[in-house]
């Protein structure tokens, strides 16, 4: 019965209620989900991944029906802050792979395994770890920045394999920075006030050779011709639930360009 009313339905059934499409074949084979890769690069905002928004793509892609596999580059920190403080921990050393393994449930495999052929999107959280640890060195050198050869690469496979990627909060940066002429969003383009504090990330975005996009903190961009959605997240001081919505609104765009 669904295969006779075309794929629409099935997203939109996927969307309204995913568990009817276990028992139903779409377009004349049974519906395979999206596989979606996600990165992290390390646990905690201020070293590593952004827990909320890593937990918050999660859920989405939950709801929206995908397969994820979670992955991480197998190198150290950057460095370790004290959370509690704000500050550097002297003298402690922590590798990203084991430190994104807290929020994988262990379940988490090396950056250097993630190819475009086992997976349909690739999604990179936030949290000053994509500015850090993936040598995107953006937290030190700004547009003079280098980012870590894994990730360049897997910015790049996915872009030429024209599959979709998202990205939040601070990590539209990687995607400006690897891939020319990317429009992306990190939320306005003035602090008002301290409601947008990283407001000068924008400028850098375009330095960096990228388009920035002004968006609310509850919505996505997509640039349909290069497949990159992206969301302010935390760039935005708000509540969290704002911060929610956003992610929805991107990993639904990245689910929707897969065409799953």
């Amino acid at each position: 019965m669904l295969a006779s009313r075309g794929p629409a339905l099935c997203t939109a059934l996927r969307w309204a209620a995913p568990g009817l499409l276990a028992s139903f074949h779409c377009s004349g084979s049974r519906l395979r989900p999206a596989r979606v890769a996600v990165v992290l690069s390390g646990c905690g905002v201020y070293d590593g991944t952004e827990i909320h928004e890593a937990s918050a793509i999660l859920v989405h892609l939950s709801r929206g029906g995908a397969e994820v596999q979670m992955y991480a580059p197998d190198v150290p920190q950057m460095h370790v802050i004290d959370h509690s403080k704000g500050q550097p921990a002297e003298a402690e050393s922590r590798n990203v792979l084991v430190e994104s393994a807290r929020i994988a449930r262990g379940k988490i495999t090396s950056l250097a395994k993630l190819t475009t052929a086992d997976h349909d999107a690739v999604i990179f959280p936030g949290g000053f770890g994509a500015a850090k640890n993936f040598r995107s060195t953006f937290a030190v050198d700004g547009k003079d920045c280098k980012v870590n050869k894994e990730v360049e690469r897997v910015l790049k496979d996915f872009h030429k394999a024209g599959k979709p990627i998202g990205l939040c909060c601070i990590s539209p940066v990687l995607a400006a920075k690897v891939l020319s002429g990317a429009e992306v969003t990190v939320g306005h383009e003035e602090e008002e006030g301290g409601k947008w504090p990283y407001a000068g990330t924008a400028g850098a975005i375009k330095e960096l050779g990228g388009k920035h996009c002004v968006k609310e903190v509850t919505e996505a961009h997509v640039d349909t011709k290069n497949k990159v959605v992206t969301t302010p997240a935390f760039m935005c001081e708000t509540e969290l639930h704002n911060i929610f919505d956003g992610i929805g609104a991107m990993v639904k765009n990245v689910l929707k360009l897969t065409g799953k």
